[in-house]
């Protein structure tokens, strides 16, 4: 068991990352995981556009907000430090029984599967929708909802768990330019245990 806590740990988000593309079958692990994580009722109301062509994924850069809790020469990746790949998560309205849960698990999978191959991740609501529709194409597809995207690329850095001090939850970068993420301990989160 300790190898899979060490594996959660180690997945966080990544926001700066190495000019190298992520391969295809990388890209198609995290889809398959995606595909087959959990949901309600076994609806499968997501889906999902890939964007991995480079002029495309330049745009992609330009439409969504990196690390709102630290300064933007911080949080922001600089050029050459950009993710190589995004996924765009989708809920399809037309279908019944769509809901945040199921595409917070899909984004647990399709995430753990990129860091299964060492492929970093940062998951982004603070995206400029309507615009990333018209980039890929489907700003006429009223029955599509973007929840959400998640970038893609090989970490340029380390991001740590580190115990949160007086409550406060703030990440921050260290002396390396390493991401610290405070966690609340245990005894803060648990309500009772009977």
């Amino acid at each position: 068991m300790q190898d899979v806590m060490e594996f959660l740990r180690a997945r966080r988000t990544y926001r700066r990352f190495l000019p190298r593309p992520v391969p295809e079958p990388v890209i198609a692990d995290a889809l398959e995981a995606a595909r087959i994580a959990s949901c309600g009722a076994n609806r499968q109301t997501l889906k999902y556009a890939v964007v991995t062509a480079p002029a495309a994924v330049a745009e992609m850069n330009k439409l969504v907000r990196w690390a709102a809790f630290l300064p933007p020469e911080q949080g922001q990746p600089k050029a050459g430090e950009t993710p190589t790949a995004f996924i765009a998560v989708f809920q399809d309205e037309r279908m019944p029984g769509v809901n945040d849960t199921d595409a917070g698990l899909a984004l647990g999978s399709l995430t753990a599967a990129a860091w299964g191959h060492g492929v970093g991740s940062c998951i982004m609501g603070a995206i400029d929708r309507p615009a990333i529709k018209a980039l890929l194409g489907l700003d006429k597809e009223d029955r599509l909802r973007l929840h959400s995207v998640v970038a893609l690329g090989y970490p340029a850095h380390k991001s740590r768990v580190v115990d949160a001090v007086d409550g406060d939850v703030r990440y921050y970068l260290d002396e390396d330019r390493d991401y610290c993420v405070p966690k609340r301990p245990l005894a803060d989160i648990l309500l009772t245990r009977l």
